[in-house]
Formats: structure tokens, C-alpha cells, sequence
């Protein structure tokens, strides 16, 4: 017998049929003589509902109420699968975050998972029962309810796993596992058998929707295998695990792009120690997440100091920002939602020199410029203005033979 914790997101449960066939999988799961904990999201478009509901409330909800609201959606969905399950003679039962309980520090709408009792679910699979928890969701010490972000479900589901000491996690989503690129950006994109968390965590960072970065950050601390699977067919997936002598000798395993960047740019910035502390601190301090950053040469004392966050973040880190160059007597603040961030990422990168130069000389060939750059051991970063994102996405997977 082996324990399985699957987790479907939200177009794999978009539909009351779709729900069903969810159903069907987890039972021949079940019938093959394993314990089985299901982590569900929301069906599909009814975050984006939720959000667009609490936005219209007011221009910066409240975070502790924004998650009571947007935490709803996945209850929906464990009731609709829990009772179906029911009606065709299986025990089944459904959780609330806060009920296995997922306890998680409380930082609302982007808090992490501190800890995780597994009594009530263990007893519960020893009873027999296929345990069905919402993903994305947690509370606090102080007994407030808390979600994960976006693609927290993920992060649930890999969490559990931990937790339970799962044989495996099968991530089930509307692709049949990690490819070269989006398929739907790149027809010649193909699906990687296998993928080392350390690339897996750079792909989930820069932009590939597959699995939620902290998700990744779990399964390599606890050595749990991911197996990223389609909901909607039977084809074997892509396995996350632990790095091997084959995954070295590819030099790029995938191109990444994420749209969903904006840039801050504060200008005229005086240029002495603890600035770019006095500029970041803030933004750290309201739970904002900086990107890339860079700092231009000094002239005649001053600096520009330009970085990267999230399009949802941008409003906010804009007035921290303004307040903060007041504060260092900076010139101006200025900002550009129309970015993108183009990445290549590959174990091959650490033993072989000018990949970066091969990245930025295919870019130059198709007129396409670099406004900031950024690399890690085994990637490299650029952002570029958003609407060349396709090509420079096409002419990078062509440049490095990512074609099938």
C-alpha cells in the first residue's frame, strides 16, 4: 500500500463534470490498494471573481479580510467532491485549511506554512477514508484565517505530502507536465521527462506556471518526487526530483517568461552607503517582494535605482516608493507595467562559459533590447518590453536546439 496525495487545480475541477471524472481517478487510486489525500483548488475563474469582488469593495482591501474572501472558492469545491464521492459508496471526508490544521505565520494572502498536525487525516486514512483538503489555505497561531498566494494549492499539496511522508505527489493540471516553454507560445516546446528541483525552482520563479515556486522549495527540502500530470489524460508527466549525472549535461532545459512584472524606476538618487536600504526596507516591512535590481553608475553624486515586482504588488510599491524618495531627497519615481522577463535556465550553465552572450547575441539579432539582466549559477534573466516577449521566447528555444 502506498500513500498518494494528489492534488487538481482549477481546470482540472473548472466543471461539475469535470469534478466527476476527478472523482474517477482518485477512485481507481483508491481501488488499486492506496491511502489517497486529495488537495482540490478552486474551480476555475472564481478566485479571479473573488479578487475582482474585493477590489471593487476598495482600492487596497484589508489583508486579513481579503482572505476570508478569496479562501472560499476551494470550500466549494471539496463539498461538490466529498458528496460525489459519497453518492458512489466511498468514505470521504472534506477539510478546511484550518481544520487538518495547516498553521502558517500571518503574512495574509502571502502566508507560509509553519507547521502541519496529520492526527485527524492519519486517523482518518486508517478508517478508510479519502481525505479531501482545500488547498491555498492555512491560519494563523492567533486562529486567523490565511492563504498562500496564488498557486498555493501547489505549495498544500507538496506540504502534506511532507508532512504525511507520501510515496508521491501527483500535481494534476490542464498540462501533461514541465515543457521546453508554453506550448502555447513555441509549437516545437516538448515535455521533459525529468527536471532537478534547483531548475525546477528557477522555471517556477521566472515565470512558468506548472508548479508554485514554494511548492518546489518544500519538495526539495523534504526530498518528496512530484509527478506534474494532466487531469484530462493518461500520459505519463514529468518527474521533479533530485538532480543527476544526466541533467548536467544539458546545457538549457527551458525558456521561461513571466508577463506579469513591472518595473519602479527612482531617479536622481544620492549616491551613499544604506540608500538602496532606505528605498527597499519599506517594501520589505509591507511584505512586497523585489525582483531584479540594478543600480547605474554615479555622476556627479547622484544614481538611478531601478527594480522589478509584481503587476499586483506595483500599486502599492508605488506609493511605499514615492514616500521613501521624498524621505532621500530623490528627484523623480517612475514606472512601466509594459515588461516582461525572459529567462534561460539549465544545470549545464555551471560547466559551460558564454551562454549568456549566445542569449543576448540572438536577442540583439532580432532588434530586441535588454533594460536589465540578472543570473544565477544556472540561469539567466532579461527584461524587455512586453510585446517582443513571443519572439524573444521562440528565437531562445531555437538558439539552444529546445526544439522536439
Amino acid at each position: 500500500m502506498a500513500l498518494v496525495v494528489q492534488k487538481y487545480g482549477g481546470t482540472s475541477v473548472g466543471t461539475t463534470d469535470r469534478i466527476k471524472n476527478v472523482a474517477k481517478r482518485i477512485i481507481k487510486t483508491y481501488e488499486a490498494g492506496n491511502e489517497v489525500v486529495v488537495v482540490v483548488s478552486a474551480m476555475s475563474g472564481e478566485t479571479n471573481k473573488l479578487v475582482a469582488l474585493a477590489n471593487d469593495m476598495v482600492d487596497i482591501p484589508d489583508n486579513r479580510e481579503y482572505d476570508v474572501v478569496v479562501a472560499t472558492g476551494e470550500q466549494v469545491t471539496i463539498g461538490l467532491l466529498s458528496m460525489y464521492l459519497k453518492s458512489l459508496g466511498y468514505k470521504a471526508k472534506s477539510y478546511m485549511g484550518w481544520q487538518v490544521p495547516i498553521i502558517t505565520d500571518s503574512t495574509f494572502s502571502k502566508a507560509r506554512i509553519e507547521s502541519i498536525d496529520d492526527t485527524r487525516m492519519r486517523a482518518d486514512l486508517k478508517a478508510g477514508n479519502i481525505v479531501v483538503v482545500a488547498g491555498f489555505q492555512g491560519m494563523d497561531k492567533d486562529g486567523n484565517l490565511t492563504t498562500l498566494g496564488r498557486g498555493g494549492s501547489d505549495t498544500s499539496a507538496v506540504a502534506l505530502a511532507a508532512a504525511l511522508k507520501a510515496d508521491v505527489c501527483e500535481i494534476y493540471t490542464d498540462v501533461d507536465g514541465v515543457y521546453t516553454t508554453d506550448p502555447n507560445v513555441c509549437k516545437e516546446a516538448r515535455k521533459v521527462e525529468k527536471v532537478s528541483y534547483d531548475e525546477m525552482l528557477e522555471l517556477a520563479s521566472l515565470g512558468a506556471k506548472v508548479l508554485q515556486i514554494r511548492s518546489v522549495e518544500f519538495a526539495k527540502k523534504f526530498n518528496v518526487d512530484i509527478h506534474v500530470r494532466s487531469s484530462l489524460n493518461e500520459n505519463t508527466g514529468t518527474m521533479v526530483t533530485r538532480e543527476d549525472k544526466d541533467m548536467e549535461g544539458i546545457l538549457v532545459s527551458g525558456v521561461a517568461y513571466d508577463k506579469n512584472e513591472a518595473k519602479i524606476a527612482v531617479l536622481g538618487v544620492p549616491d551613499k552607503p544604506g540608500i538602496a536600504a532606505q528605498i527597499l526596507t519599506p517594501l520589505s516591512d509591507a511584505a512586497i517582494s523585489v525582483d531584479m535590481i540594478v543600480q547605474n553608475v554615479s555622476h556627479d553624486g547622484l544614481t538611478d535605482f531601478t527594480f522589478t515586482v509584481t503587476k499586483a504588488d506595483l500599486k502599492k510599491a508605488l506609493l511605499i516608493t514615492n514616500e521613501a524618495a521624498k524621505e532621500i531627497q530623490a528627484q523623480e519615481v517612475q514606472s512601466d507595467e509594459n515588461i516582461s522577463k525572459i529567462s534561460i535556465v539549465g544545470l549545464g550553465m555551471r560547466s559551460h562559459a558564454g551562454v549568456a552572450t549566445r542569449m543576448f547575441s540572438v536577442l540583439a539579432k532580432n532588434n530586441i533590447n535588454i533594460g536589465m539582466i540578472s543570473t544565477s549559477e544556472i540561469k539567466v534573466s532579461v527584461v524587455i518590453d512586453e510585446k517582443y516577449t513571443e519572439l524573444a521566447v521562440r528565437v531562445l528555444h531555437e538558439e539552444f536546439g529546445l526544439q522536439g
